[in-house]
């Protein structure tokens, strides 16, 4: 678990309680040691967190300085709802779980009211798992990670008439097209800036290279490059 995570778990546990959590029971919770408990607690209450208590007594938070919930307004929370559904229905399975882990921890420290308006939004994004979809979704992933630790991959690619070419490509981002991904690459063979449709790709190695961004050929490059193109058109 992220400390992060446990900060927010350590804090959510503590709201509302009128009884001392022992730091043992929290512990226990989280998975770590009563040490890491301890430090933890030490390092919130450094931050201006109001936790009362010590070791071997438990911990309360100050009565009447109970920390406020989150500020958000009935559109924000709705927004949130509606691009967690985008995200699962759209994106890989790595960020449609983060979001609807996010998704939850905002939820646990929100007032009722906020919370109910929450389950009602009426904007939907369904999600079908089959079998395509699934591995579409794994494919994004993949994607994804290549992007991240600047992966050298080589693909088959069909373009729009069929015909199939051989590609290294330095993959840069990934955009959602309402509908359609595309892959914002640095195309070696053509020594320019290409996009690619995920689901034209026939075939993904990736090369066991991993490239450097130098000025010219980066994501920023990318970005103006095509934005210069669509204001072209």
């Amino acid at each position: 678990m992220r400390r992060a995570d446990r900060l927010f778990l350590i804090i959510h546990a503590l709201r509302g309680r009128r009884t001392a959590l022992q730091a043992r029971a929290l512990a226990e919770t989280l998975g770590v040691s009563l040490r890491t408990v301890y430090r933890d607690v030490a390092d919130l209450q450094l931050s201006g967190v109001p936790i009362e208590g010590e070791a071997g007594v438990g911990y309360v938070l100050r009565k009447g300085a109970d920390i406020p919930p989150l500020m958000f307004t009935a559109e924000e929370l709705e927004s949130l709802v509606v691009g967690t559904r985008f995200v699962r229905a759209f994106a890989g399975e790595r960020l449609a779980e983060g979001a609807q882990a996010a998704l939850m921890k905002i939820e646990a420290v929100l007032p009722p009211e906020l919370r109910e308006r929450a389950a009602r939004t009426r904007i939907y994004a369904p999600v079908w798992r089959d079998e395509y979809s699934t591995a579409f979704a794994a494919r994004i992933d993949r994607l994804h990670a290549a992007i991240e630790a600047q992966l050298v991959l080589r693909l088959v690619y069909r373009d729009e008439a069929g015909q199939a070419s051989t590609r290294d490509v330095e993959p840069l981002c990934l955009a959602f097209w309402g509908g359609k991904w595309t892959l914002g690459s640095w195309c070696r063979l053509r020594g320019a800036f290409r996009n690619f449709r995920p689901d034209r790709i026939d075939r993904l190695d990736e090369t066991g290279e991993r490239f450097a961004t130098g000025e010219g050929r980066n994501l920023d490059a990318y970005l103006d490059a095509m934005r210069g193109y669509y204001a072209g058109l």
